[in-house]
């Protein structure tokens, strides 16, 4: 099943912040979060969406799915804490 078909415990919206910032609120908003437990992340920093933030995820053994929304300019990223 796609990490987006679940219901994301918090959503973090990123909207408009450049690097590094998406992946430093993206940590923070982690660290609060119980094993187990999803993030959603909106984010339209490039560098955050498709680089940093993925890599971190998979540095760490998260799950992770990202869902770019073309037509809005921006990316939907899932986290599913590990």
């Amino acid at each position: 099943m796609a990490l987006k078909d679940d219901a994301p415990n918090q959503t973090l919206d990123t909207l408009g912040r450049v690097c590094p910032y998406p992946l430093l609120l993206t940590k923070k908003a982690l660290e609060k979060l119980d094993g187990g437990q999803m993030l959603k992340v909106l984010c339209d920093a490039p560098a955050s969406a498709e680089d940093s933030i993925p890599r971190y995820c998979e540095k760490n053994g998260f799950g992770f799915e990202s869902v770019k929304l073309e037509d809005k300019g921006y990316w939907e990223l899932f986290i599913k804490k590990a």
